[in-house]
């Protein structure tokens, strides 16, 4: 799937805060809605819009393969979390619980103080989470995508850096063995659009020293939720290939949990029609 075509259905919005200015993508809501949110969400009857949050190094392009799935059956707004895509990071945020302010302020001032549906994969999803225990009227319904922050991920997944004397063939294979290494179960699902795709998302990522993804701050976070969480993860997430099954354990407040079989850490990019049967009736209940 091309992300140009895909982009070229959306409406691209830029929004200025004091302290940057932050990009999104929206599909399935006319040009004045997408302009007034609040307007359409109000209207008895109105699908709720639906917040999608990509993961770290990332952008709304983690979701290429879903918004048009979703804007189906409703406005689907993705974000470009400060700090990644083409959205700026505001001054002295180093990692997700940093960014919850801000991303706080981001949907307050977007939908009107209205409660919306979200969901958020990995970092994302963590940073959501963080979001909904310390402001719980910004988020009607959470889903969190193979989320990290639960202190259950275990050695160090093989990554490789980069180095200033790399070409740019050298530069590729290094995104394509962490796309293997980290992101997918299958070599083949690393095809040249995804590399490019990573690519074009890392060189845009300003949040470099992330950290906390490996403690345990997103299983602290649940017992202030107040909206109902479910979480979905890839069979063969190898973030998680041996701690999968303790999840629900760590995580005992979520409503539900269901594993995509099959997929690994990308699981929506992976195995988008199974992901898509997963969510579908959490989104359309």
């Amino acid at each position: 799937m091309e992300i140009s075509t895909v982009e070229a259905h959306s409406q691209r919005l830029q929004q200025t805060y004091a302290w940057g200015k932050v990009v999104w993508h929206v599909w399935g809501a006319a040009q004045g809605d997408a302009q007034n949110p609040q307007r359409t969400s109000a209207l008895s009857n109105a699908p709720r819009p639906l917040v999608l949050l990509h993961g770290g190094s990332g952008s709304w392009t983690h979701w290429v393969r879903n918004v048009e799935h979703f804007a189906q059956t409703r406005p689907v707004w993705a974000l470009d979390i400060p700090g990644f895509g083409d959205s700026d990071l505001p001054t002295g945020v180093t990692d997700a619980d940093g960014l919850v302010p801000y991303l706080a302020e981001i949907l307050t001032q977007t939908f009107a103080h209205e409660a919306v549906d979200v969901m958020g994969f990995s970092f994302g999803g963590m940073t959501a989470g963080l979001m909904a225990a310390q402001h719980p009227h910004i988020i009607r319904q959470l889903i969190l995508v193979g989320a990290p922050g639960l202190g259950l991920f275990g050695k160090e997944l093989p990554m490789r850096g980069m180095t200033s004397d790399m070409d740019p063939a050298e530069i590729r294979n290094v995104h394509k063995h962490n796309l293997n290494a980290m992101m997918f179960a299958h070599a083949q699902s690393v095809t040249e659009e995804v590399i490019d795709l990573q690519e074009a998302n890392v060189v845009r990522d300003r949040m470099r020293r992330r950290r906390i993804a490996r403690t345990d701050v997103l299983a602290k976070a649940q017992t202030h939720w107040a909206c109902p969480v479910h979480g979905v993860w890839g069979e063969l997430d190898p973030l998680y290939t041996h701690t999968l099954a303790q999840i629900p354990q760590v995580l005992p407040s979520m409503a539900s949990f269901t594993v995509v079989p099959d997929a690994g850490h990308w699981l929506m990019y992976e195995r988008p029609e199974a992901f898509h049967a997963a969510v579908d009736s959490l989104l359309n209940p």
